[in-house]
C-alpha cells in the first residue's frame, strides 16, 4: 500500500501549482476549482492512510508506508518518505488546512493564478518536511517554503507587507543556516543522511569527531526560530499581521509546527543525553514564552496581532512538553501542535472574516457584532474557548496532557514549579480571550456595523469543518493519542523511560 501513496499526497499540490501557473491563464474560476481538487485529493488520501495505519502495540516506532529510492548516489542521499505516529497527524493536518486554505481564499481576485500556485507549492513544501526521512530531502523541503511565503505576504498582504515578508525571510534563513551546519556536521561525522539510521545509532556515532552538544544546538536554533521560541519570535507577529488570511492559517496551523516536529524528530531522538542535560534551560525558555506571549497579547489592540502573540504563548506549551522529556508530556506536546493548528487556524479564519465584512481590525473600534453576525459570533466564541482550554475541545485535551506530563516528569529539576508557572498562562489566556470576545461581539451594538454580512454558505462549510474536528479530538482524544504514542514510544525508550 505504501508504494506511491505518500508521493501522490506530497506532489499533487505541486502538480496543481504547475498546472495553474502554466496552463490555466486568466481563467480565475477554473483556477480556484483546480486548486480545490488538487488539495482535496491529498486530504482524502491522507485520511485513508490514517485509517489504514497500523495501531497495534507491535507497530510502536515503526515507519509505515515507506517509499525509498536512491536520489544522489555520491553522497548517499535518498528520496525516502514514511510516516509514524508523530508525523502522520501532522501530515493529515497539513492536508486538511491546505484544502481549507483554498476555500478561505475563494474571494481572492488579484493575480489569482499566481496566488493559488504559490499556495499549493507552500502545501507541498510543508508536507515534505513531515514526510521526509532523509536529512537532505528534509532540508530542501524546509527551504522551499520560504519562496511562496515571501511572495504571498509581499504581494497579497496588507500594512507593512514588504517589511514583514523580508523579515520573515531573514529570520528563516538565519535559522536555516544553523540547521544546515548541524545537518552537515551530522553527515561529516556519521557518513549518513538517514534520519532513521542516525536516530537508531544515537549519540555514539557523533561524539568522536564533534561535540554532540554543538550539533544539537545548531539544529535546535533552526527549529527554535521556526517554532518560534523566545527570543527568536519577533518575526511571527509581523508576518501574521500583514499576511493574507489563508496564509496566516497555514502559518499558524502547520508551518510553525515544523519547529516542534524537528525538535522531537532530530534533537531529542538523535541526542537524548544532550536533551536531558540542557532540558532545564529550554523549559525555562518555554515558561518565558508562555508568560511573555500571554502578557503581550493582553496589550494588543490589533485583531490579528492579538491572535499572533497568543500563538507564541501556546508554542511555549509545546516546548515545555517536549523538554519535560516525559512520555505523557511528549504526547501532549504533539497533540498541542495538532490542536493549536486547528484552533488558531479557525481563529485566524474568523478574524479574516470579521475584517473583511467590517473593514476594521482595531479592537477599540469594534463592538456589539453579535446581532449582526450571529454565526461568526458563535464559531468565534467556540474557537476562543478552545484556545483557553475548554473541556470537550481539543485545546483542553492537549494542555491537560502537557501539564500532567510535565508535572510528573522526573527528568528536569524543579519541573513542578515550572509547570505551575506555565499553568498561570492559561489564566491570562482566559482573560484576554474573554475580553476580546466581549469587546468585539458583545456590548452595545454600533450603528456603523448595521447590515454587516454574516458568513455565507462556503464560509460556513469551512467553519463547521474546523469545529467538527476540534470537537472530535476534544471528546475523543484517543483517536490521535493512540497514534502519537506509537511515534513517541521509541523516543521515550532512548531517554530511558
Amino acid at each position: 500500500m505504501g508504494s506511491g501513496y505518500l508521493t501522490t499526497i506530497l506532489f499533487l499540490p505541486a502538480a496543481g501549482a504547475v498546472l495553474i501557473a502554466f496552463v490555466l491563464a486568466n481563467r480565475d474560476r477554473l483556477i480556484k476549482w483546480t486548486a480545490a481538487l488538487f488539495t482535496f485529493v491529498p486530504l482524502a488520501l491522507s485520511l485513508i492512510l490514517f485509517a489504514l495505519f497500523d495501531r497495534s502495540p507491535e507497530a510502536a516506532g515503526l515507519i509505515q508506508f515507506q517509499e525509498k529510492a536512491l536520489w544522489i548516489a555520491p553522497i548517499n542521499a535518498y528520496y525516502h518518505l514514511g510516516v509514524d505516529g508523530l508525523s502522520l497527524p501532522l501530515m493529515v493536518l497539513t492536508a486538511f488546512l491546505g484544502f481549507l486554505a483554498v476555500l478561505i481564499s475563494w474571494k481572492i481576485d488579484m493575480r489569482v493564478r499566481e496566488y493559488f500556485a504559490w499556495l499549493l507549492l507552500l502545501e507541498t513544501s510543508i508536507l515534505g518536511v513531515f514526510l521526509s526521512l532523509d536529512l537532505l530531502l528534509f532540508f530542501v523541503m524546509w527551504e522551499i517554503e520560504v519562496i511562496p511565503m515571501y511572495f504571498l505576504i509581499n504581494i497579497w498582504g496588507a500594512g507593512r507587507k514588504e517589511y514583514s515578508a523580508i523579515k520573515y525571510v531573514v529570520y528563516t534563513l538565519f535559522g536555516s543556516a544553523f540547521m544546515l551546519a548541524g545537518i552537515l556536521s551530522l553527515y561529516f561525522t556519521t557518513g549518513s543522511l538517514s534520519m532513521l539510521e542516525i536516530g537508531k545509532q544515537g549519540l555514539g556515532l557523533v561524539q568522536s569527531i564533534m561535540p554532540a552538544a554543538a550539533i544539537f544546538f545548531l539544529l535546535l536554533i533552526g527549529f527554535a526560530v521556526k517554532l518560534p521560541v523566545f527570543p527568536f519570535h519577533t518575526w511571527l507577529p509581523d508576518a501574521h499581521t500583514d499576511a493574507p488570511t489563508a496564509v496566516s492559517v497555514m502559518l499558524a496551523g502547520v508551518l510553525i509546527k515544523m519547529g516542534g516536529y524537528g525538535m522531537i524528530r532530530l534533537c531529542v531522538t538523535m541526542f537524548p543525553s544532550v536533551a536531558q542535560q540542557y532540558a532545564v534551560i529550554l523549559v525555562i525558555l518555554a515558561i518565558i514564552g508562555v508568560l511573555y506571549g500571554a502578557a503581550v497579547t493582553m496589550r494588543q489592540t490589533d485583531f490579528k496581532r492579538m491572535i499572533a502573540y497568543s500563538s507564541i504563548s501556546h508554542m511555549g506549551y509545546v516546548l515545555l512538553g517536549i523538554f519535560a522529556l516525559g512520555k505523557v508530556s511528549l504526547v501532549g506536546a504533539a497533540l498541542q501542535m495538532f490542536s493549536h493548528g486547528l484552533v488558531t487556524g479557525l481563529l485566524f479564519a474568523m478574524v479574516g472574516l470579521v475584517m473583511h465584512n467590517t473593514h476594521e481590525r482595531d479592537l477599540r473600534r469594534l463592538g456589539g457584532l453579535a446581532r449582526q453576525v450571529p454565526i461568526i459570533t458563535v464559531v468565534f466564541s467556540l474557537a476562543g474557548l478552545a484556545s483557553l482550554g475548554l473541556p470537550s475541545t481539543s485545546g483542553f485535551a492537549a494542555e491537560f496532557l502537557v501539564f500532567v506530563g510535565s508535572y510528573t516528569s522526573t527528568v528536569v529539576p524543579w519541573i513542578q514549579g515550572y509547570t505551575i508557572l506555565g499553568v498561570l498562562g492559561v489564566v491570562v489566556t482566559a482573560g484576554y480571550i474573554l475580553w476580546m470576545l466581549q469587546r468585539v461581539f458583545y456590548g452595545p451594538p454600533l450603528e456603523q456595523y448595521d447590515g454587516t454580512a454574516d458568513a455565507d454558505v462556503l464560509e460556513r462549510v469551512y467553519m463547521f469543518a474546523f469545529v467538527a474536528v476540534i470537537m472530535l479530538v476534544g471528546i475523543y482524544p484517543a483517536i490521535l493519542t493512540d497514534v502519537i504514542k506509537l511515534g513517541i514510544s521509541p523516543v521515550v525508550g532512548l531517554l530511558g523511560g
